[in-house]
């Protein structure tokens, strides 16, 4: 079996000596990234207006403030004050400390809008990546789903039912979310939610909800939960090339065409057809598939040996064209990040348990935990670009430090 030594770590690297000039210019940091006109078109495209004290910009970027701190920050009444002292610095009438108008211009916020703003602003960042942070000039895309809890309401528990081996009253209505992360950006690229367990709520049912948001060229990275012939199939069809962790199970390696030792292509034939799939999505598919297999452990202290079996369809190892053996290994190890992200996510973005109480707000507050994580990865990537490092080499936590040091109130500037 071939062992792939580790990669040698980098330095430590100092956010704020390339941050500096990102949050000394004008303005907060977001705002030119999200700027209230662009958030003033979006919500009337879906049909939201909000005019006054509570705009929908003002509204938005309170929801944000509210998301990003916990405790007692994190209440409406904090919310309110801080638009209370952004008014009263700007020699504006500021509004009373009742929380009953934030709240109900809240709720007013359409979840598509706010899922929009989220997905553009990681779209815009992707599409502006410096080439070397592309892996082989393809853009790595990682999957991988996580749960999150909510209170214990009846609208909550109808919609997303607690965990069948709690017993009625003693748990939390729990949901389940697949995202798709950026390998270069570290954005949140596409996300579904749906309820925790029930027919067809599984990851690979929720995966396949965002298919059409992959394109050609792409390159996709998953634990072997998603390693099946009907997901590799239809990515094959949109030309996506997978990287997969293949389930347990016995693999001969003198069978196939041999490639090098423990790398060899294989042939995956067509299962008969499952309960969910049409018989004329049935038919599309192909007879038989030919991928490539490899199998390799990791030499570092700390980190999980193996072995660990790899399903691709990178299939050419020669060449200018051709992925190595070392560098189809080295891809899947950046697997891992998407399990860091997701960490941020629900630890440092406290999407672990969300406020709300009916399912409505429960996906508004969703997205708009996404869309502030979003545009912190996004201004990670102007310093980035900054200092000359790749946005991986800079920690989420120390930035979402230096935004919310440099922000005391994260509302729009005029």
């Amino acid at each position: 079996m071939v062992s792939i030594p580790p990669r040698r770590s980098q330095a430590n690297f100092s956010f704020g000596d390339s941050i500096k000039a990102f949050l000394l210019q004008p303005g907060l940091p977001f705002a030119s990234i999200l700027c209230e006109q662009h958030i003033r078109n979006v919500f009337r495209k879906h049909g939201c207006t909000m005019n006054g004290i509570y705009s929908t910009a003002i509204v938005l970027w309170a929801f944000m403030s509210q998301i990003m701190r916990d405790g007692k920050e994190a209440a409406c009444q904090s919310a309110v004050a801080r638009i209370t002292a952004f008014f009263t610095l700007h020699g504006k009438s500021a509004p009373g400390a009742d929380t009953g108008n934030y709240c109900r211009a809240r709720a007013k916020l359409p979840e598509d809008a706010l899922k929009e703003l989220c997905l553009g602003v990681a779209s815009e960042a992707e599409a502006k990546v410096e080439s070397k942070w592309l892996w082989k000039s393809m853009h790595a895309k990682l999957i991988d789903g996580f749960t999150f809890k909510m209170p214990d309401t009846r609208k909550n528990q109808k919609e997303y039912p607690q965990h069948t081996a709690q017993k009625p009253g003693i748990g939390f209505p729990i949901a389940r979310v697949l995202a798709v992360m950026s390998l270069a950006t570290g954005c949140l690229l596409d996300a579904t939610v749906g309820p925790f367990s029930g027919k067809e709520t599984g990851e690979t049912s929720l995966l396949r909800r965002l298919l059409k948001g992959f394109s050609a060229g792409d390159i996709v990275i998953a634990d072997r939960f998603f390693c099946n012939y009907w997901l590799i199939a239809m990515f094959m069809k949109l030309n996506v090339h997978v990287c997969f962790r293949r389930k347990k199970g016995h693999t001969d390696f003198r069978t196939g065409k041999r490639l090098g030792k423990q790398d060899h292509l294989i042939q995956w034939y067509r299962p008969a057809r499952p309960a969910w799939m049409s018989h004329e999505m049935y038919q599309s598919l192909p007879l038989v598939i030919e991928l490539r297999e490899l199998r390799y452990t990791v030499e570092a202290p700390g980190r999980k040996s193996g072995p660990f079996i790899i399903v691709t369809t990178l299939l050419e190892h020669k060449g200018d064209q051709g992925v190595s053996y070392e560098e189809i290994s080295d891809l899947f190890s950046f697997r891992w990040n998407a399990e860091l992200d997701i960490r941020s996510i629900k630890t440092f973005m406290n999407l672990n348990f969300v406020r709300c109480l009916s399912p409505e707000m429960v996906r508004r507050e969703l997205w708009t935990t996404l869309l502030a994580y979003n545009l912190i990865r996004t201004t990670i990537c102007s310093a980035a670009s900054l200092s000359g490092k790749r946005p991986r080499e800079i920690s989420f936590v120390c930035a979402s430090q230096y935004i919310l040091s440099r922000c005391s109130k994260l509302l729009p500037s005029k």
